[in-house]
């Protein structure tokens, strides 16, 4: 090589190195988030971080399956306690008798402080005869068997009414003494992990635990014949990230063995096609290293789109081996150069339209792809020429200049039918406009149906409360969003009271205020007070005053007992329970208060306009998490129809700058439309299901495809396409197709939704290019 070839080899090296370095310390992630808003409102604030954050993110829900109910409960208790002393998990529940009874004790032991009952009035004369009263009654129900052990330390039934409250929601059966499904055949347990829902790490992490402590339980106690099943967020999480992870290694395998097939076999010289890759693999690393700059992070599904730039960033080496090896360098750069680059312009103008996403994910495959094709085309110009040196000779055979020519005259032929398919297609795509495009953001889920099945019958046996509507109060600090959330309960229980709502949970019902338990503590009275109206109350009353002492005895304890705080809660499933409600954030703390359909309802809509009317100057915000995520997608498709409609204008403006003429630019745009509408139609006549990354798929046909019809437009300008020409841009778009085609093949949605819109639709593009050029086509 001369030596300013070996220059050009070190500085591109010098490049990689620093871009190396950079890809080494980023961030890869495969969270959520990229399918979360950049800059959300503050309705979807509430579910980013419960997504990322909230202790409902770290939930896994255990289900142990086979054997007999003795053996499922065996294993339940034998699970919780080695899952219990690992400082994985911070919470670990099974319904275990024990773990109840010790979870009754602290509710009565602080029943003065948590009851909402406990006010003054309760300790009158007339409160005491009236709740004393009403306890005796309930000795004859079957909440007698909870009540009656109590009599005497709780005569007002503070934890009856406690567990009635805590308890107003479904709860799982119990089957040998532990939580089990409807059915009975499956032992239930609910953990906590102490990672964070954002922390597929930490997920992981404990997840193998679970895993590792099952098999080393059914060991120890010989019951190899049982099953595990689980299920939670984190687990999605873990999957998807596995999964993308397989697809990216996968299909990027099978797009670059498949390329190096079609290249060796064309340039039949190993030196020359690992030439040809370097551009590639420059474009890839910019991609990379520009996102990690920008974002910090960099998304596993961008990663995954790199396997398309393959396809197109080899294009720019094949264009200059195939033809200048005739020409020789400074004719290649003046004839098709400047083609070349056109072409590259408008694939930036497409991609860079993507860049001005509040869809994070849709934003960086934006940079990503920018990035690495416009690094692939400058390594091509100035990188490539010092390196390959000037004797260049791509054989191109005889026989495949006459198919190719030959080939072209006989598409010429299909214009009519071509445009009489094309007009069908638009038909077809107007008529069905308002049925093209599905309105979920579930559809970008990687979860299989399979696992939401699973989930959601784990959710039922459990009883899990269904999220979707939620009241939400924000406060600076933890005790005024408890307060906030006692004031916005206030306004929903009148709303429970009319029927329009089934219920609430709220933090404060697990965890008052501070200064709700000091009210109730200060309505407790003294031995003294106490003693004279409880003997009042009980006059002709079937219980004794003298059988009380235990019940005095508790209030005046009471009286002096310190205020909950969380740290009390610690192991508990109060605190579970406060922590999955009660959420601190950059900001401060929100208290959420997920509401219940009327009389309990699966499924059932909440009233939504009563219960933002009832919570009106309240300053608590009314969340239908199911409407968000709907309006999510909503903003997200409408976001991309006007992002794709900047980025085609933006390209139109380019050529016709360029072109200067209406009737060139015409010739370029027609096969590039149409190709988007026999996909488009196509897709949905085959049953796919179009989402959003399929309308992003439309753009890259017209900035993919403009490469092809800019060549064929070379004719309207006066210029020839000899047989090394029409070969470049036949091997061009066979790896183009080959690059995106093979995201088709993915489970991922945004990675087949791509694949299976621009692989079909860069062959359309180079094939309806060739229909509508000039007739002659000199060889």
């Amino acid at each position: 090589m001369t030596p300013r070839a070996w220059r050009t080899l070190l500085l591109w090296l010098l490049a990689m190195l620093a871009g190396a370095a950079v890809v080494w310390n980023s961030r890869f992630s495969t969270d959520i988030s990229f399918f979360l808003p950049a800059r959300p409102t503050v309705a979807q604030q509430v579910l980013v971080d419960q997504l990322k954050e909230g202790a409902i993110s770290r939930l896994l829900m255990l289900a142990v399956e086979g054997g007999d109910a003795a053996q499922r409960a065996g294993m339940s208790r034998e699970l919780h306690t080695r899952l219990a002393a690992l400082p994985e998990f911070v919470s670990v529940q099974n319904g275990d008798a024990s773990s109840e009874n010790a979870a009754r004790d602290f509710l009565l032991r602080h029943r003065y402080l948590l009851s909402p009952a406990v006010t003054p009035e309760r300790f009158t004369v007339d409160g005491l005869r009236a709740a004393i009263s009403n306890s005796i009654d309930l000795l004859a129900s079957p909440a007698g068997m909870l009540l009656k052990p109590t009599l005497t330390r709780d005569p007002t039934g503070e934890l009856v009414e406690l567990l009635g409250g805590l308890n107003a929601g479904a709860q799982p059966d119990s089957r040998a003494g532990v939580w089990a499904s409807h059915d009975g055949q499956r032992a239930l347990l609910l953990v906590q992990t102490r990672a964070l829902g954002s922390d597929t790490d930490g997920q992981e992490k404990a997840i193998a635990l679970i895993r590792e402590q099952f098999a080393a339980a059914s060991r120890s106690v010989g019951m190899q014949g049982l099953t595990l099943q689980l299920s939670g967020p984190g687990l999605f999480a873990v999957k998807s990230r596995a999964t993308i992870k397989r697809e990216v290694t996968r299909l990027s395998l099978i797009s670059l063995t498949a390329i190096v097939a079609v290249l060796l076999f064309v340039y039949r010289s190993p030196r020359i096609l690992l030439l040809s890759l370097l551009p590639v693999a420059s474009g890839a690393l910019a991609g990379i290293v520009a996102v990690s700059l920008a974002y910090g992070t960099v998304y596993g599904i961008t990663v995954g789109f790199g396997s398309a730039l393959i396809g197109e960033a080899v294009d720019y080496a094949i264009y200059y081996f195939v033809q200048s090896g005739r020409l020789g360098l400074n004719d290649w750069r003046q004839r098709f150069w400047p083609t070349i680059r056109l072409g590259v312009l408008t694939s930036v103008c497409g991609f860079g339209a993507l860049l001005f996403s509040g869809f994070p994910g849709l934003a960086q495959l934006g940079l990503y792809s920018l990035t690495g094709v416009l690094t692939a085309a400058l390594v091509t110009r100035f990188v490539l020429p010092p390196l390959a040196g000037s004797n260049i000779q791509v054989p191109v055979p005889a026989r495949a200049g006459q198919a190719l020519h030959a080939g072209l005259r006989h598409v010429r032929t299909l214009r009519w039918p071509v445009i009489g398919l094309a007009l069908a297609a638009f038909t077809y795509l107007v008529v069905q406009r308002n049925e093209l495009w599905l309105p979920n953001l579930s559809v970008l889920s990687t979860v299989s149906a399979e696992d939401v099945a699973r989930d959601a019958r784990l959710r039922a046996d459990l009883g899990t409360p269904d999220a979707r509507y939620l009241a939400v109060v924000t406060a600076p600090d933890r005790e005024a969003a408890l307060q906030a959330a006692e004031q916005a309960g206030q306004r929903l229980d009148r709303l429970v009271a009319d029927g329009v709502i089934g219920g609430y949970d709220s933090p404060a019902r697990f965890l008052p205020s501070a200064a709700t338990q000091a009210a109730r503590r200060a309505s407790l009275p003294s031995a003294d007070e106490l003693r004279p109206r409880l003997q009042a109350a009980l006059v002709s009353s079937p219980l004794s005053a003298n059988k009380l002492a235990p019940f005095l005895a508790d209030v005046e304890t009471a009286r002096r007992q310190p205020l909950l705080g969380r740290h009390d809660l610690a192991g508990s499933g109060l605190a579970l329970a406060v922590d999955s409600l009660l959420l601190q954030g950059a900001n401060g703390w929100s208290a959420l208060l997920p509401l219940r359909p009327a009389a309990g309802e699966q499924g059932v809509d909440i009233p939504v306009a009563a219960v933002r009317a009832a919570l009106a100057g309240s300053g608590a915000l009314f969340v239908d998490t199911k409407g968000q995520f709907d309006a999510l997608y909503g903003d997200y498709l409408h976001q991309a129809v006007w992002l794709s409609s900047a980025g085609f204008v933006a390209i139109v403006a380019l050529l016709l700058i360029t072109l200067r003429s209406p009737r060139r630019l015409a010739g370029v745009l027609l096969p590039l439309v149409m190709a988007v509408a026999l996909v488009i139609a196509g897709l949905h006549l085959a049953g796919e299901r179009l989402h959003l990354l399929h309308l992003v798929g439309m753009l890259l046909i017209v900035a993919v495809g403009s490469n092809y019809a800019l060549f064929f437009d070379r004719i309207a300008g006066g210029a020839t396409l000899d047989t090394a020409t029409l070969m470049s841009m036949a091997v061009a778009a066979t790896t183009t197709v080959i690059g995106f085609g093979t995201l088709a093949l993915s489970s991922v949605p945004v990675l087949h939704a791509v694949g299976v819109t621009v692989g079909p639709g860069a062959f359309l593009a180079l094939l309806l290019s060739a229909v509508f050029a000039s007739r002659e086509v000199p060889a």
